[in-house]
């Protein structure tokens, strides 16, 4: 990301999105920044911590403080810490068979920053990717919030990052003691990026994933099948992963809509009996 403000954004982003996977609401944030101060100049950083503070403040939490050390390459993060009543704690490890499976943001944001790297994306899909990795967890947070508030029950929740989907599935179905499905036809996916798989542009983290988790995946289709390696693409700042019965996936899903929401968010799979914690992709 070459906009330091867009890049302060995504990282701001990133780390509140482990306090609305649990159910919690961002309270409070602490910055640490490492500045190459010999190479860059001190805009660049007043930039970075400008547009974290953007969303942080869009998070309705407090900015109180941090660290700045001196270092050769540019890095930001954030402490976030957020409130959640013990009772209504969100985790990876309750997803029951028979639970569906929402994905709040669309797959492919690792492969289409590859080829923006690569000069094989132009400025559209960079601003497109920004937009999607900036953009906080908050609305589908808050929309399970009202739907639990309503009754129903979420027995399950994670937010999609470096593993990638499969990645943070497999975690939860070991967690759960359970297996998944997935189905194709019902993955959110960032217009242009299976082109991208099939030309083999592909981070390295991607395949980094691959070797690791294949062995859980199983696909109806032969292999070298493209979908496989958007499950494994690294998200930055992706979505939630929510796992909940039938009657409040579609509460969820319509509370979402409701709020205006920008982003595609879908029902991808199903919970399913299995030990193995195997993911099928179907």
């Amino acid at each position: 990301m070459d906009d330091p403000f867009s890049f302060g954004q995504i990282t701001a982003a990133n780390a509140l999105s482990d306090v609305y996977a649990m159910g919690g609401k961002p309270i409070l944030a602490m910055n640490i920044l490492a500045c190459p101060i010999k190479s860059m100049e001190a805009e660049i950083f007043r930039q970075v911590i400008k547009g974290g503070l953007s969303k942080i403040e869009e998070a309705g939490a407090l900015l109180v403080g941090g660290h700045s050390v001196e270092d050769e390459e540019l890095k930001y993060g954030l402490s976030v810490t957020g409130t959640v009543h013990p009772d209504r704690v969100l985790l990876n490890s309750g997803a029951k068979p028979g639970d569906h499976l929402i994905l709040t943001k669309p797959l492919g944001t690792g492969i289409l920053a590859t080829a923006i790297k690569g000069a094989l994306a132009g400025r559209e899909t960079e601003e497109q990717i920004t937009e999607i990795m900036a953009t906080l967890n908050r609305l589908p947070a808050d929309a399970m919030t009202k739907v639990r508030d309503q009754g129903h029950t979420v027995h399950a929740c994670t937010d999609v990052t470096g593993f990638g989907l499969l990645g943070h599935l497999h975690e939860m179905t070991v967690a759960s003691g359970v297996s998944a499905n997935i189905y194709r036809d019902q993955l959110p996916i960032i217009p242009g990026c299976l082109d991208f798989i099939d030309m083999g542009i592909i981070p390295e983290g991607a395949y980094t994933n691959h070797k690791f988790y294949s062995k859980w995946l199983t696909s109806d289709k032969s292999s070298g099948d493209t979908l496989e390696m958007l499950l494994v693409d690294p998200q930055t700042s992706g979505g939630l992963l929510i796992a909940a019965p039938a009657e409040a996936t579609l509460a969820i899903l319509q509370a979402i809509k409701d709020s205006g929401y920008p982003l595609a968010c879908h029902d991808i799979g199903e919970i399913v009996e299995g030990k193995d914690n195997m993911v099928a992709l179907l």
